[in-house]
């Protein structure tokens, strides 16, 4: 058990290392439109604290001591590891420009995540989970790039070249019909055959109630209060997210291993 426990935990860091090199160049090709961004200028490279040569040092050595590292744990997981730096590397050297294709990069490196943490675990990664990461991440690029859409309107001041194929009412649209697409995936994931025959129950379906709340919410923060700049601020500080995700788990675990008959629910 713990040669497997300590090879996961090689493969995290090397991809954490790979991702951090990815996150660097970004930062690298970025730094001036980072400077004139109300929070991204607080970044280490567009704020000074970092300079140039020192952060393509940091990218080289994050780079080579986590391309060693998942060699080391298994040449396919290095293999899904160089397929996303490859494709991130292209993202930051010019396909973040082009409208919808750089929110679709996005949440395809979420993807790829999933993958190579199936591969360093040696599980098959399920198609439903693959398809549930792709669209939230989507839905969160967009949120994302709608704040950027914002902060034009408000400054003046354009964000990133790809905001020029985007405007307010486009990416409501987008926001609108991803969000209806997540909940129609979740729910045929639910009362896929293969679901009730692997988790024993019919009773899944249920759990979408969370999965409603917690989207709403999320264009609550959206459209209402217009702060949707860090998906991952609003999960650490939004109560109402929180607690949708907690009975999210809960009504997993109830639902799954509570029941002692069938008319439990019934």
């Amino acid at each position: 058990m713990l040669p497997k426990v300590l090879e996961l935990l090689i493969g995290f860091f090397a991809f954490s290392l790979v991702a951090s090199s990815i996150y660097i160049i970004n930062d690298y090709m970025d730094v001036e439109a980072d400077k004139a961004h109300p929070v991204k200028c607080k970044r280490p490279i567009a704020s000074g604290a970092v300079s140039k040569p020192a952060a393509l040092i940091f990218f080289v050595l994050c780079l080579g001591i986590g391309g060693v590292l998942a060699w080391y744990v298994r040449p396919k997981f290095a293999f899904v590891l160089g397929i996303y730096f490859i494709l991130n590397l292209l993202y930051s050297f010019g396909l973040k420009n082009i409208s919808i294709l750089d929110i679709l990069i996005l949440s395809a490196g979420f993807v790829l995540r999933i993958k190579a943490g199936g591969v360093a675990a040696n599980i098959a990664s399920s198609e439903w989970l693959m398809i549930m990461v792709f669209l939230l991440a989507l839905f969160m690029a967009i949120a994302k790039r709608r704040d950027d859409v914002l902060i034009k309107t408000q400054s003046g001041k354009e964000m990133r070249k790809a905001s020029k194929g985007y405007n307010m009412d486009f990416m409501n649209v987008m926001l609108a019909l991803v969000s209806a697409v997540i909940i129609v995936a979740y729910l045929m994931y639910t009362m896929a055959p293969e679901t009730m025959a692997r988790f024993h129950t019919y009773r899944l379906y249920y759990t979408c109630l969370f999965v409603i709340g917690g989207l709403l919410r999320y264009l609550q923060i959206t459209y209402v209060e217009n702060d949707t700049g860090s998906p991952t601020k609003i999960l650490y500080k939004d109560r109402f997210i929180q607690l949708t995700i907690l009975l999210w788990v809960l009504s997993f675990y109830v639902i799954i291993y509570l029941p002692t008959n069938k008319s439990f629910f019934e």
